[in-house]
């Protein structure tokens, strides 16, 4: 039994850093707990498909730049796969097949007809020119036109990418599909098909989910001191639906630095001086480190940034009762089962970020059927959806004994697997 508890505690420290790895981990625990079979898991632990395309762009100076992108297709045996599509330096093909498989939990986990899929360019848009953007976008959808379509795939914004490159990239497509067809894409401008509340939607999800958390452990969000790490398109409009709603925002941060201030942060002041990238923390002198703002005391701590911030060095660190995941991946697998340990309320990035995937599927469904909802019916059902699926996870979380990770895979991954069974391709 020592040697089991070892092995497993070097295999956590393994995939600390390894999001694919992780992933696989709890889609297996979460198959094994629902009673399927080994082949099940073999279908689900890698994308369906995988495409790697190489687009030449012409930059500014006259010189052609060879880009390297990504397109996975986790699995369609619910319906389409759909998800966004990152422009970062640090992209690899082992982080967007990841994203995929958390695209399909995530659809599971709301009931879309979905399954997931993700994608990814190699780059740096803060170096790059308006025009350069441009040619990468549409230079990506040429590449992977042949795998994606309205009921194929169908691609959204994700980190660095906004309602203008999607504009672009549904141009490209109708070009190529030699007809207008708004919806081969979601996270356009409203001008173009985009619906109402989708620029906000991840961030309203995620609020949501924090209200749903502080009513389980008896936290009025109204006066609860909040952190968030990250203060991007989620990070930023969650600080500013949390600050209206009366919580104090006592720290966010970004890619340089935190600022803290236990009686709160001016968000609106914030807001107002971010540049477009949600930087502000380089316009102050005295900033905290994002080591420093992770266990900073709070009631509610929001990892609204990058992967792997909570792991096994400072999970004992984390002082906040309620921990919500805005950004994927935040905690490793050993920093959940510690969260766990000390009685921390987590609620996981396939359940709080699910937002953005839902108002992507509203605004799929008004392209396909050419009738559009106000902002109000928008919010009043993804209100809905939200607090059933976040109820639905802490149910089975009490009823199977198991953490809220470990219960969101299993509700994730259950329709996925049904649908698989019923096809026969298990």
């Amino acid at each position: 039994m020592v040697a089991d508890n070892a092995a497993d505690s070097t295999k956590e420290k393994n995939e600390n850093t390894d999001v694919l790895a992780s992933t696989r981990t709890v889609v297996k625990n979460a198959l094994e707990k629902l009673g399927y079979p080994d082949e099940v898991f073999e279908l689900m632990k890698d994308p369906m498909r995988m495409m790697t395309v190489r687009i030449p762009v012409r930059m500014d100076d006259d010189s052609i730049k060879i880009f390297t992108g990504y397109r996975a297709q986790h699995n369609d045996a619910v319906g389409p796969t759909k998800g966004g599509v990152r422009f970062h330096p640090n992209v690899t093909e082992k982080e967007v097949k990841a994203l995929s498989i958390w695209m399909s939990l995530k659809a599971g986990i709301v009931d879309l007809p979905y399954g997931g899929g993700k994608g990814g360019i190699i780059c740096d848009p803060r170096e790059m020119s308006f025009r350069e953007l441009e040619g990468l976008s549409r230079g990506y959808v040429r590449a992977i036109s042949q795998i994606v379509g309205p009921n194929k795939d169908i691609p959204a914004p994700d980190v660095f990418t906004n309602s203008q490159i999607m504009a672009w990239m549904m141009d490209e497509y109708s070009r190529i599909d030699e007809f207008n067809n708004p919806g081969f894409i979601t996270g356009k401008p409203i001008v173009l098909g985009g619906s109402h509340g989708r620029e906000s939607a991840t961030a309203k999800g995620v609020t949501i989910a924090i209200n749903e958390a502080a009513k389980k452990r008896g936290i009025d969000v109204k006066g609860a001191r909040v952190v968030v790490q990250g203060f991007g398109n989620a990070g930023s409009f969650l600080s500013k639906f949390l600050y209206d709603a009366g919580a104090k925002v006592v720290a966010i941060s970004d890619a340089y630095g935190a600022l803290h201030d236990p009686d709160g942060l001016d968000i609106d002041y914030l807001l107002d001086r971010r540049d477009s990238f949600g930087t502000v923390t380089k316009l102050f002198q005295n900033t905290l480190s994002n080591k420093e703002l992770l266990e900073l005391d709070c009631d509610i701590l929001v990892p609204a940034a990058v992967e792997n911030q909570i792991t096994e060095e400072n999970a004992n660190n984390i002082k906040a009762d309620i921990v919500v995941e805005a950004a994927n991946g935040p905690t490793t697998l050993a920093g959940t089962r510690i969260l766990s340990e000390r009685g921390k309320l987590l609620v996981p990035d396939v359940l709080a970020s699910s937002g953005g995937v839902t108002v992507s599927y509203f605004e799929w469904v008004q392209n396909n059927q050419g009738y559009y909802w106000t902002a109000e019916e928008i919010d009043q059902k993804l209100h809905e959806i939200m607090i059933k699926s976040f109820n639905n996870i802490y149910d089975t979380a009490e009823t199977r004994r198991v953490d809220m990770r470990l219960a969101a895979y299993m509700v994730g991954v259950r329709k996925m697997a049904e649908a698989a069974r019923f096809r026969g391709w298990v």
